[in-house]
Protein backbone atom coordinates (compact mmCIF):
# COMPACT_ATOMS: atom_id res chain seq x y z
CA UNK A 1 0.00 0.00 0.00
CA UNK A 2 1.22 3.33 -0.72
CA UNK A 3 1.35 6.04 1.85
CA UNK A 4 2.16 9.51 0.97
CA UNK A 5 4.51 11.57 3.20
CA UNK A 6 3.98 15.09 3.75
CA UNK A 7 6.60 17.19 5.27
CA UNK A 8 5.91 21.08 6.36
CA UNK A 9 8.88 23.72 7.34
CA UNK A 10 12.45 22.82 7.95
CA UNK A 11 12.00 19.33 8.09
CA UNK A 12 10.82 19.77 4.17
CA UNK A 13 13.48 22.25 3.78
CA UNK A 14 16.32 19.57 4.60
CA UNK A 15 14.61 16.63 2.81
CA UNK A 16 14.17 18.96 -0.55
CA UNK A 17 10.91 18.09 -1.02
CA UNK A 18 6.79 18.75 0.05
CA UNK A 19 6.15 15.43 -0.31
CA UNK A 20 6.41 11.66 -1.81
CA UNK A 21 4.26 8.23 -1.68
CA UNK A 22 6.24 5.27 -0.53
CA UNK A 23 5.81 1.94 -0.24
CA UNK A 24 6.74 1.48 3.23
CA UNK A 25 9.10 -1.83 3.94
CA UNK A 26 7.80 -4.51 6.05
CA UNK A 27 8.89 -4.19 9.36
CA UNK A 28 7.64 -0.41 9.60
CA UNK A 29 5.11 -0.34 12.39
CA UNK A 30 5.02 2.56 14.48
CA UNK A 31 6.03 6.40 13.66
CA UNK A 32 8.99 5.33 15.88
CA UNK A 33 10.41 2.40 12.90
CA UNK A 34 8.69 5.28 10.22
CA UNK A 35 11.24 7.96 11.63
CA UNK A 36 14.80 4.90 11.66
CA UNK A 37 13.31 4.27 8.27
CA UNK A 38 13.31 7.41 6.76
CA UNK A 39 16.67 8.22 8.42
CA UNK A 40 18.61 5.54 6.21
CA UNK A 41 17.34 7.37 3.15
CA UNK A 42 19.78 9.66 3.15
CA UNK A 43 21.73 12.46 3.88
CA UNK A 44 18.32 15.37 3.60
CA UNK A 45 16.47 12.82 5.85
CA UNK A 46 19.03 12.11 8.39
CA UNK A 47 19.81 16.18 8.89
CA UNK A 48 15.83 16.62 8.73
CA UNK A 49 15.52 13.74 11.27
CA UNK A 50 18.47 13.58 13.37
CA UNK A 51 16.65 14.85 16.65
CA UNK A 52 13.84 12.72 15.95
CA UNK A 53 11.93 12.97 19.86
CA UNK A 54 11.01 16.64 18.58
CA UNK A 55 9.35 15.29 15.36
CA UNK A 56 5.83 15.89 15.48
CA UNK A 57 3.10 13.10 13.36
CA UNK A 58 -0.09 13.49 12.14
CA UNK A 59 -1.41 10.62 10.81
CA UNK A 60 -4.44 11.02 8.55
CA UNK A 61 -4.78 14.34 9.92
CA UNK A 62 -4.43 13.65 13.64
CA UNK A 63 -1.61 14.21 15.70
CA UNK A 64 -0.07 11.28 17.30
CA UNK A 65 2.23 9.59 19.51
CA UNK A 66 5.76 8.12 18.36
CA UNK A 67 4.44 4.66 19.40
CA UNK A 68 1.31 4.32 17.48
CA UNK A 69 0.75 1.80 14.75
CA UNK A 70 1.09 3.20 10.89
CA UNK A 71 -0.53 0.57 9.38
CA UNK A 72 -3.31 1.71 7.25
CA UNK A 73 -1.98 4.95 7.23
CA UNK A 74 -3.08 7.11 3.86
CA UNK A 75 -1.16 10.11 5.28
CA UNK A 76 1.64 10.75 7.32
CA UNK A 77 2.94 14.25 8.00
CA UNK A 78 5.84 15.08 9.74
CA UNK A 79 6.05 18.71 11.71
CA UNK A 80 9.05 20.39 13.21
CA UNK A 81 8.30 21.67 17.15
CA UNK A 82 5.26 24.29 16.86
CA UNK A 83 5.39 27.22 18.73
CA UNK A 84 3.08 29.73 19.86
CA UNK A 85 2.76 33.28 18.72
Amino acid sequence: MTTRLIYFAWVRERIGMPQEDVELPAGIETVADLLRWLQSRGEGYEHALQYPDVIRVAINQEHVDHREKISGAREIALFPPMTGG
